[in-house]
């Protein structure tokens, strides 16, 4: 019974370490919500390219824990607000920092 007892007490905490390093911290991501953030860019990504008004495709996407990054190139003031605009009509965006330049 001790034995027993001594293997369960071990797999469970191997178990709660194990699930520990998925955690995220405010610097960092757990993995659960790595993935998230990485849908999110791609559906980001796929409405920037299949906008009509935007004619640059030097925009580039970043995502942590669901805000939005925009940043690169674009060639008019009005270009960068309808991706911002755009973005923000994702699901699951929270917010959008826009880093976009105007060239």
């Amino acid at each position: 019974m001790t034995l027993s007892k001594n293997i369960f007490t071990a797999f469970l905490a191997t178990i709660l370490f194990a699930l520990a390093g998925c955690v995220s911290t405010p610097t960092t991501e757990g993995t659960g919500a790595y993935v998230e953030d990485s849908v999110i860019t791609g559906k980001v990504k796929a409405v920037i390219l299949n906008e009509p008004a935007l004619k640059s495709r030097e925009i580039n996407v970043e995502t942590f824990k669901g805000v939005v990054q925009l940043s690169g190139f674009v060639s008019t003031e009005g270009e960068a607000m309808k991706a911002v605009e755009v973005t923000r009509g994702v699901k699951g965006v929270m917010s959008v920092k826009n880093d976009m330049r105007i060239k």
